[in-house]
């Protein structure tokens, strides 16, 4: 649905603050009417939302004509500006989200400067709807896939020369396959978006990660 998409533009507008912001508010929240939006689920970056996306795509579901819109955020540390604009105190719909271990405890703030919640300990996070990757979604469906199979999808991509290449380097000699695979999908923007809906796209959906499982489980 195009208004689904012009919503997830327009909040991220939004957040940004500047000489367009108040016409993005406006816009978000006719939007967000118009289109139905019931659920904002907000992710840390782009290759999050390609996931979530797939996914739940690969289970038979479409996200935007079921009123949920995935917003990325753009770093974690912006989720107090989206959660002040689309939850209680903004848009006041449902939120839902993911996020890296590393990053969890700005997601914890941010839903008690809200208001939804004090005081809260990683383990109150899910009862929220909000799930935590270790270390982050990468790792997580590169440990349900295995190392052989993430090769396969990189040898599919046409990415297994510069990915020796990359093995090769000093700083990677020591690493396991896994981290050097994870580390590979960083090294180039678009690759972690690019090989997020690949290994989404390779996985056993009975391996599913469970961050994942239990997002699209609750959204």
């Amino acid at each position: 649905m195009k208004d689904m998409g012009r919503f997830r533009r327009t909040v991220v507008e939004w957040a940004a603050g500047g000489a367009g912001a108040s016409a993005a508010a406006a816009a978000a929240r006719e939007l967000a009417a118009g289109a139905g939006v019931r659920t904002v689920v907000l992710v840390e970056g782009g290759s999050d939302q390609v996931a979530v996306e797939a996914l739940a795509a690969r289970r038979g579901r479409d996200l935007d004509a079921e009123g949920v819109s995935v917003v990325p955020l753009g770093g974690a540390t912006s989720i107090g500006r989206f959660v002040e604009l689309c939850g209680p105190q903004g848009l006041d719909v449902r939120l839902a989200g993911l996020c890296d271990v590393g990053e969890e405890r700005f997601f914890r703030r941010a839903l008690e400067r809200a208001g939804l919640g004090s005081d809260l300990t990683p383990d109150d996070l899910e009862p929220l709807g909000f799930y935590v990757c270790d270390a982050d979604l990468e790792d997580e469906l590169i440990r349900s896939l295995g190392a052989a199979a993430v090769q396969q999808v990189v040898v599919d991509q046409g990415e297994l020369r510069p990915f020796r290449t990359f093995q090769n380097q000093p700083a990677q000699r020591e690493r396991t396959v896994e981290q050097q695979l994870r580390r590979f999908m960083g090294t180039h923007s678009g690759r972690k978006a690019q090989y997020a809906h690949s290994l989404v796209e390779s996985l056993d959906l009975a391996r599913t990660p469970e961050p994942l499982d239990r997002l699209l489980a609750h959204i």
